[in-house]
């Protein structure tokens, strides 16, 4: 049509023409201006509906968490940090929409924005964008994009989450975008400069939908989460239910091993049996009856889908007679000495302390748990009598018969060796005669009184006291090496055992080198 040489009414043809496809181009116009309205309200629409549902969402969330504890606190948890990070976003979206409506007035007839006249990019080109780069508002832009991110990503660092965080990486991807031509465009350049105020709305609005969205994504996948968790195998426990209580020697013990749990806020219309309802779990309270295998049987009553539900239980216990035989033993061996505290443990099986009376001559309690001491007289025997009140006011008694001994004869020492020893006779002039007792159950201490000294060719020399004295050193000063001088007839004495009858300890030899 351009080519050539045309004549007046061509030319006129080619003018209807141009006329025509700008007509035509002006109408398209209007309806894409259109088009980004309607999609915008349509979003908008979405964006009030989400709002509702993810809200009702969180509350029931909130009140699983609040009733069923468990995995269902942290989904909460997850599922608060999301809804904080959304309405930030989402605010700080809506100025942007402001922005873009500022000038910009409603239809009052049809209450709704002039979207045909909506075709220019004034408010945000001026706004955000300055030469080729971001004005501080345009960084500003920017910069909530990423602070949301980093947020939803804080929030669902659980892996099983990671479907939904991806998607709003991906979605609110800043990389540089190529255009048809494969120049790489800055994010805000591409997808808001220089178009029209209705599409720059229609986009900002679609932005809110897209983390109403994840949003609700994750308050539904937290609500499931939780509840696979909660109805997970490791919740359980397992628990051993035999099939009775108490089992004699040689019978076969049966029963079997069930996966139990319970809901602390479980509601049951009543319960049928020997006990009570306790935190969403039965307490049985009971009297033993007859001797003999017993049953224990009654029913769990709930209401489920409208309708009553009765679960019923049996189990088995045995029932034993009372105790009737106390349990009587010295904490060191089957005999008790004459002159000592003898720590002795007194019980009677299936009574406590407190109503356990045992006596004896020589016998005092020194403490609970059955503690006692028993310190005999004279005598070759002891019997120690015990008596128990059972919790019906029966009296059961018991005795037991222990030997009296008399701790056996220590044995002399000089320097702490017993037996021969062997050394200078000086060292024997300044050397302590002592005593011990070897290898007794009883730690004591012997302090030598007298003893009888007696150097060869010489006569015995009675000392009182536990060292040699001037007599003993003068018979010493005529010894030769190879003699042995005989300690014997050594006296003792217990300390802090006054009363105690000690036998002569046993001689000790002493040989002069």
């Amino acid at each position: 049509m351009a080519g050539g040489k045309l004549t007046p009414r061509q030319k006129m043809i080619n003018l209807m023409y141009l006329v025509f496809i700008a007509m035509l181009a002006m109408n398209m116009s209007k309806e894409v201006l259109s088009a980004f309205g309607l999609m915008n309200e349509r979003f908008e629409a979405a964006n009030s509906s989400a709002t509702s549902t993810n809200e009702q969402m969180m509350l029931a969330l909130d009140t699983k968490a609040s009733e069923s504890k468990g995995e269902f606190i942290a989904a909460a948890a997850t599922a608060h940090k999301v809804q904080a990070a959304t309405k930030k976003f989402y605010d700080f979206v809506g100025t942007l929409k402001s922005e873009v409506l500022k000038g910009v007035e409603v239809d009052k007839e049809t209450g709704k924005l002039p979207y045909e006249a909506m075709d220019k990019a004034d408010n945000l080109d001026h706004s955000w964008f300055t030469g080729d780069g971001y004005t501080a508002r345009g960084k500003e832009v920017i910069a909530a994009i990423e602070a949301y991110k980093a947020d939803m990503s804080a929030a669902l660092s659980d892996k099983k989450y990671s479907p939904i965080l991806n998607e709003v990486t991906k979605k609110f991807d800043l990389a540089e975008v190529k255009d048809k031509e494969g120049v790489k465009i800055k994010y805000l350049d591409y997808h808001f400069k220089g178009f029209p105020a209705i599409a720059s709305l229609a986009k900002l609005t679609a932005w809110q939908n897209d983390a109403r969205k994840a949003e609700s994504d994750v308050i539904a996948a937290a609500l499931g989460k939780a509840a696979v968790s909660e109805a997970s195998y490791s919740k359980f426990q397992a628990i051993v239910a035999l099939d009775k209580n108490v089992f004699f020697q040689g019978e076969p013990v049966t029963g079997k091993v069930v996966l139990g749990k319970y809901d602390p806020n479980a509601n049951f219309t009543g319960f049928s049996g020997p006990g009570r309802l306790e935190n969403g779990q039965a307490v049985i309270s009971t009297t033993a009856g007859a001797v003999g295998e017993q049953t224990l049987s009654g029913s769990f009553n709930f209401i489920e889908g409208g309708k009553p539900i009765k679960l019923p239980f049996q189990g088995k216990y045995v029932v034993v007679p009372r105790p009737n035989t106390a349990n009587i033993s010295a904490d060191k061996m089957n005999v008790v000495y004459r002159g000592l505290d003898n720590p002795m443990t007194i019980s009677f099986a299936g009574i406590g302390d407190n109503f356990v009376n045992a006596s004896a001559p020589g016998l005092t309690k020194v403490g609970g748990n059955g503690k006692y001491l028993l310190n005999p007289g004279a005598g070759t025997e002891v019997t120690v009598t015990v008596n128990g009140k059972m919790t019906d006011g029966k009296t059961v008694t018991d005795k037991k018969v222990f030997r009296i001994k008399n701790i056996p004869a220590p044995a002399g020492a000089i320097g702490g060796g017993t037996g021969v020893q062997k050394g200078a006779k000086s060292r024997l002039e300044v050397s302590q005669v002592s005593a011990k007792l070897e290898d007794f159950l009883y730690d004591l201490s012997f302090q030598v009184t007298q003893f009888t000294f007696k150097v060869p060719g010489q006569p015995a020399i009675v000392v009182n006291g536990d060292r040699v004295d001037g007599r003993c050193k003068a018979a010493l000063a005529r010894v030769t090496r190879g003699d042995q001088v005989t300690i014997s007839d050594i006296k003792t004495k217990v300390v802090g055992g006054a009363k105690i009858v000690v036998p002569t300890a046993a001689p000790v030899i002493y040989e002069i080198q």
